[in-house]
């Protein structure tokens, strides 16, 4: 039964590992709209990370960012759905997880944008003139995401000590080492997916989705087919029906070429 719908997480995944995208899988994309398939983006980027993304979505124009936090109109640009994290729930993870883990440090995605503690160190993603301050004078409206380090940490005692402070309050999960990323509670990939494909009238079975990361788990098990890349942590290539190629060989390109014949 060929997909109706498919979904793909961005980095390590349909981007190449220089964050771009191949002229191949380009192409192939360009032929799945023609096709008339949507393609779903179901990232843990931010909203502002996407701007030059967008097409990639072909005609439908539905986009999922932040980790499931944000379903995008992309043909309105406009927010069509937003699950964050409110003032008052975001202070009290701050309080819970430095009780967990004093060296923990805080930035947040804010509708208004990016705003971090000084010892945040990200000198790569950090948008200039970004506010910084102590977390608790930074969180001062909605927050998309909340998002911890820990210099010096290990980066699964740093995950075990913030899933452990978060418990069911809130939703996190990872997808580099040495970072820990909050969602609102229930906010996942597949949680927003399965709101979008009910919308389109498409079932689980009916989709299609590619993923690398332990991020990408709920989304890889909810769907009909699941997909990997071969670079994907050892969690993901162990839960998904299929394994493809690398992002750097096109992987998510070839195995559309096969399953719509493209």
């Amino acid at each position: 039964m060929r997909p109706q719908l498919v979904a793909t997480d961005l980095d390590g995944t349909l981007l190449d590992s220089r964050g771009e995208l191949s002229e191949r899988t380009r192409t192939v994309l360009d032929r799945l709209d023609e096709a008339g398939v949507p393609l779903v983006v179901v990232t843990a980027r931010p909203l502002r990370w996407m701007t030059e993304l967008w097409p990639v979505v072909g005609r439908h124009g539905i986009g999922i960012v932040s980790n499931g936090a944000i379903v995008y109109d992309v043909a309105a640009g406009r927010i069509h759905e937003l699950e964050g994290i409110e003032v008052d729930a975001g202070l009290a993870l701050v309080e819970a997880i430095r009780a967990a883990l004093p060296s923990a440090v805080f930035a947040f995605e804010l509708l208004s944008g990016f705003a971090f503690e000084p010892a945040y160190d990200e000198p790569h993603h950090i948008p200039h003139g970004s506010p910084s301050g102590p977390a608790e004078e930074l969180l001062t409206g909605t927050a998309v995401k909340v998002l911890v380090k820990a210099p010096g940490t290990d980066p699964v005692e740093l995950r075990d000590a913030v899933a452990g402070a978060v418990g069911e309050t809130a939703t996190a999960t990872w997808s580099v080492d040495g970072l820990v990323e909050i969602s609102a509670a229930g906010v996942t990939k597949a949680a927003a997916l399965a709101r979008v494909c009910a919308g389109l009238g498409i079932t689980a079975e009916h989709v299609v989705a590619f993923g690398d990361m332990p991020n990408d788990l709920a989304l890889l098990e909810w769907v009909g087919t699941s997909y990997a890349v071969a670079n994907a942590h050892p969690s993901v290539l162990a839960a998904v029906d299929h394994v493809t190629a690398s992002n750097d060989e096109d992987g998510v390109a070839l195995a559309l070429t096969g399953i719509f014949d493209l």
